[in-house]
């Protein structure tokens, strides 16, 4: 483990700048890779005019933002059955991510798999990474209200080969994992608002990793952060790269798999309310399309409502920006109501 153990907050912001310049010098490598390959961006046909431009750009970023997490975090983290759990949510999100970017790539399409194939997907990566937290990593199936009110969801379990499978707590971390993968990728859509709006989550997510004594957890998260820095260099308007699918969903399987493992679920879902929100602006436009024929939004999800209205692209982002910090802050200090 490269560090002073002995400094552990030393540690987690070593762990940041380590991840960053992983990121930021692998990265032109990648861009150059990609180009030669003629492996870019499929825009979507009715998205605003003048995202037109951005087809072609270099995709699939998320390859070396992932590169420079695992690395940081092998070589700076303790070693922990929650973090290798964690790894193995990220990196299994990211790899279904990767196979919707190659079919998006190879198709020439700004679709990838269907929404079903990505949620077998998703359920799988679910089911082993519940089963493995409460078995092997005594994650209670619980969930810890602010204020201090549990509500228990391993009434109801099964063993089965001497595994406890607690079927209501398996379905509700389906949820959270599910959602929050899809709603960082809804979040994708401009130059620099995934990376820019997963950072600030993640700053806090590593404080309370680390307020939770998990080293490992905390090193993870602040690798994150450090990885979404050196991929912002390259991804800030003009992006001169998109992390795909590839990322966001694994930047949103490791958000919810820190949110389980520091026992933060229901505070995760505010800090990340952000994501929240432009995946209730997607449900809402579908919903109200469908009963009424008419939209609520110009268009969904919610950044390009936004872009409709007249705003240019680095006002929504930075004003996305601060919305996310806003709900991260606000969801960290309701974290120190749970105790």
């Amino acid at each position: 483990m490269v560090g002073n153990p002995a400094y552990p907050s030393y540690q987690v912001l070593l762990a940041a700048g380590v991840a960053a310049v992983i990121t930021a010098v692998v990265m032109p490598f990648f861009i150059k890779l990609m180009r030669h390959e003629g492996l870019g961006q499929q825009v979507r046909a009715d998205g605003p005019k003048r995202h037109l431009v951005k087809q072609g750009t270099p995709t699939m970023g998320g390859i070396v933002i992932l590169l420079g997490i695992v690395v940081t975090t092998l070589l700076m983290a303790p070693w922990s059955p929650m973090l290798f759990l964690a790894l193995f949510a990220m990196l299994a999100t990211g790899a279904l991510g990767l196979l919707d970017d190659i079919e998006s790539v190879a198709h020439k399409r700004s679709l990838g798999l269907t929404p079903s194939q990505k949620m077998v997907g998703l359920t799988i990566v679910c089911i082993i990474f519940c089963l493995v937290a409460v078995n092997y990593c005594g994650i209670a199936p619980t969930i810890e209200f602010p204020g201090g009110a549990t509500l228990d969801l391993g009434v109801l379990s099964t063993t089965i080969g001497g595994v406890q499978v607690p079927w209501f707590y398996m379905f509700f971390v389906f949820l959270l994992l599910a959602g929050l993968s899809n709603a960082v990728n809804l979040t994708d859509g401009l130059d620099g608002l995934a990376g820019g709006t997963v950072l600030v989550v993640m700053v806090v997510m590593a404080m309370v990793a680390f307020n939770e004594d998990q080293l490992g957890l905390s090193v993870f998260a602040a690798s994150i952060v450090g990885a979404c820095v050196g991929f912002l260099w390259y991804n800030c308007y003009p992006a001169s790269i998109f992390m795909g699918d590839t990322g966001s969903l694994a930047l949103g399987g490791a958000f919810a798999a820190l949110a389980v493992l520091t026992k933060t679920e229901i505070c995760s879902l505010v800090m990340g309310g952000l994501f929240i929100v432009e995946a209730l602006s997607v449900i809402i436009q579908v919903v109200s399309f469908k009963a009424t024929g008419k939209r609520v939004f110009l268009m969904a999800p919610l950044h390009h409502h936004f872009e409709k209205k007249g705003w240019s692209e680095t006002k929504v982002v930075i004003r996305f920006w601060i919305v996310s910090a806003a709900f991260a802050v606000l969801g960290f200090a309701l974290y120190f109501q749970l105790g």
